[in-house]
């Protein structure tokens, strides 16, 4: 379903930016060719339907900027992979151990808070596309209790060098990570922001400069000026999918403060039996961040050295994006 709707979205992007464009354009040719000459019922036909096209396309300008169509889709592709992601995970569940009641409680846990995360409808549910603080995705249970128990007691794979690691690897993914997406993501909202205000603005001027043609020869510049600057600003965002880059900043964010909290829930269980296996762990952060074991094992010692020099360092933590 996350699939359907994703491409629906895809397509709505493509088909309304389009619609908007040709009815943009041919508003504007009218205000022209209303401003080359003539008179009476000819003249106050073109400038009618220049006028009632610049509205249409203001008010169509104005739901498209409102919902993002290209946003809408990146959510839903990023829903699809998530989904697909816990489907195997459950899959690796069954066939590793004996599914209990916490699992299935885990699971179901998971799959409400990517439903919340992601929702389908629009109506009532829809996430804010222009929120007054760019915060990360969170996509995954608030609070993540259950732990299974290791299977070799008192020998899981932690040592004091071991949390020392994840730890700088923490400090690094916070510092650097997920500061730089943050800062991205805040400059892509401000843009869209800008974007979306200016295309139905410049198509609102156009649609009044128009129902002065005739009268003056400014408004028919006004009207062509506006109407064709209209249609750039549509193109710009909606082609180039601004809101899509916006969401795929939240999105990164969100994956970094995921492995963040991953490791920090487990140097936080004073149980060590209870903690997630550390070298699987370690292996796991490191397959996320593109890295190899001593490649992570370096940027912690790296970022160890950079704090004791007082020293900023100039190495992310993933590799991948």
């Amino acid at each position: 379903m996350h699939k359907n709707v994703g491409e629906q979205r895809d397509n709505w992007n493509k088909l309304l930016l389009n619609s908007i464009n040709m009815i943009t354009l041919t508003a504007t040719t009218m205000a022209g060719v209303a401003a080359t000459g003539g008179a009476g019922a000819p003249l106050l036909a073109l400038k009618l339907s220049s006028t009632l096209l610049f509205t249409a396309a203001m008010g169509m300008s104005f739901i498209m900027n409102k919902i993002q169509p290209s946003q809408l889709a990146e959510e839903q592709r990023n829903a699809t992979k998530l989904f697909r992601q816990l489907y195997s995970q459950i899959q690796t569940t069954l066939a590793l151990y004996d599914p209990t009641e916490l699992d299935v409680k885990d699971a179901m846990d998971k799959v409400l808070a990517l439903d919340k995360a992601y929702p389908l409808p629009l109506l009532g549910k829809m996430i804010e596309k222009f929120p007054a603080k760019f915060e990360p995705t969170f996509w995954w249970p608030k609070s993540q209790d259950f732990q299974r128990k290791s299977q070799r007691p008192g020998k899981n794979g932690w040592s004091e060098e071991l949390e020392v690691e994840m730890r700088e690897i923490i400090e690094v993914i916070k510092g650097k990570d997920t500061e730089d997406y943050m800062r991205l993501g805040n400059l892509a909202l401000k843009i869209n922001k800008i974007l979306a205000i200016s295309g139905p603005l410049l198509t609102g001027i156009a649609a009044a400069a128009s129902a002065f043609v005739g009268n003056g020869s400014w408004a028919a510049i006004v009207a062509v000026a506006a109407g064709a600057l209209a249609t750039t600003v549509n193109t710009f965002e909606h082609s180039g999918q601004v809101g899509m880059v916006v969401e795929m900043y939240r999105n990164c964010a969100g994956f970094f403060s995921l492995v963040e909290e991953s490791i920090k829930s487990s140097l936080e269980e004073t149980d060590i039996d209870r903690r997630e296996d550390g070298e699987m762990l370690e292996l796991k952060v490191a397959l996320q961040l593109g890295r190899s074991m001593s490649e992570l094992r370096d940027l912690a010692q790296k970022s160890t050295y950079s704090r004791i020099e007082g020293t900023t360092i100039d190495e992310f933590a993933s590799k991948l994006f």
